[in-house]
């Protein structure tokens, strides 16, 4: 397992037991997490607050040459805000830990550029099968359904 996938699956991991949506997600910079964040809709009433979203938050103020040169990892395919934020701030790729669960904006992230490699990691894809099964109404409600 690849030490930043591992820590963006403890991040959804840790999301998970404070109540929340286990999704996680980290910002690598030059080999080193500049940002790291899980899923917090839930534990902080959040509208925005997905994993992706969070790892952004917690790396601050990055001049633009340093997401251009970032790779960022998360446990599940990201929605069209998050991936919105991945080509507003220039990330030139993104390693996903499965899209089985949910099918993200992947078609729209490689059309215009992104490099994208779903792992389709078994932890990743139990995670969220368990949690949907078990919270069908909040992952509804994550996804806008």
């Amino acid at each position: 397992m690849d030490q930043f996938m591992q820590a963006a699956i403890d991040e959804a991991r840790l999301g998970l037991a404070e109540g929340g949506i286990p999704i996680g997600s980290v910002i690598v910079h030059k080999g080193r997490i500049i940002g790291r964040g899980h899923n917090r809709r839930v534990q902080q009433g959040s509208a925005i607050r997905h994993g992706e979203m969070d790892a952004f938050e917690n790396a601050g103020r990055q001049p633009a040459s340093v997401y251009r040169e970032a790779v960022l990892y998360t446990t599940l395919s990201p929605c069209a805000m998050c991936s919105g934020a991945i080509l507003l701030y220039g990330i030139p790729q993104v390693i996903i830990g499965e899209n089985r669960t949910f099918m993200g904006e992947e078609a729209w992230l490689r059309e215009r550029g992104v490099t994208l490699e779903v792992l389709q990691d078994a932890a990743c894809v139990q995670l969220m099968e368990e949690f949907i099964a078990a919270r069908p109404e909040l992952w509804n409600e994550d996804i806008g359904e």
